[in-house]
C-alpha cells in the first residue's frame, strides 16, 4: 500500500556548461563520466539546495543532482531503492527514472516526492550511466520532530496594551 501512494515522480534537467565543483565519487562513478552526485532539500525556490546526508518526512521533494564530466548526449537513470522501512520490502524500488542529456548537459537534476510524507527509514539513490550502476548512496528519512507545545498556564501573548485618558484643565 506505501509503494502504490510513495511517489508522484518529477524531473527536472538543466543545462550547465561550467564544471561544479567536485565531490570525492569513486573511481567506478570517475570511469562511467560521474564527475559528482549529491543528495539535497529544496531550497525554497524549487531547486537542489545544498548536499545533505538526511532528510525528514516532510522534505519533498529530495532532489539527486548528478553532475557529469563530459556534456554529451548520455543516459542517466536514478532509483530510490527502500532499504529498511517499515511496510516496504528491502529493496523495493520507490522512484526509478531516466533522463538522456543533449549535447550540451552535464546536469540532471531528479526529484523524488511521495503522496504525502516520506515513510521513515533506509534508502539508498542508484545512478547509472547507460546500464553500468555508477553511484550508490545510502541516506535517511527521519521522523519529523513534533513542535513543542507552549507551557501551560503560561501566557506568551503580550496583553494589549490600554490608552490613558489625561485629563487636563480648559484654560
Amino acid at each position: 500500500l506505501i509503494i502504490l501512494c510513495i511517489l508522484l515522480l518529477t524531473k527536472f534537467v538543466s543545462a550547465q556548461t561550467a564544471a561544479a565543483p567536485a565531490a570525492a565519487v569513486s573511481t567506478d562513478a570517475a570511469r562511467s563520466g560521474i564527475e559528482e552526485v549529491y543528495l539535497a532539500k529544496d531550497d525554497g525556490n524549487g531547486k537542489a539546495g545544498e548536499p545533505v546526508a538526511s532528510f525528514f518526512t516532510t522534505d519533498i521533494p529530495i532532489y539527486c543532482v548528478v553532475v557529469l564530466s563530459v556534456p554529451k548526449p548520455t543516459t542517466v537513470k536514478m532509483n530510490f531503492v527502500a532499504v529498511s522501512v517499515a511496510g516496504v520490502k528491502p529493496d523495493t524500488k520507490v522512484v526509478s527514472t531516466s533522463y538522456t542529456t543533449k549535447e550540451d548537459q552535464n546536469r540532471v537534476n531528479f526529484t523524488g516526492r511521495p503522496a504525502g510524507q516520506w515513510p521513515a527509514g533506509r534508502y539508498r539513490a542508484e545512478v547509472y550511466v547507460g546500464p553500468t550502476l555508477a553511484v550508490s548512496r545510502e541516506f535517511a528519512v527521519q521522523q519529523t520532530p513534533a513542535p513543542i507545545p507552549a507551557a501551560e498556564g503560561i501566557n506568551l501573548t503580550r496583553p494589549e496594551s490600554k490608552p490613558k485618558l489625561v485629563h487636563r484643565p480648559k484654560t
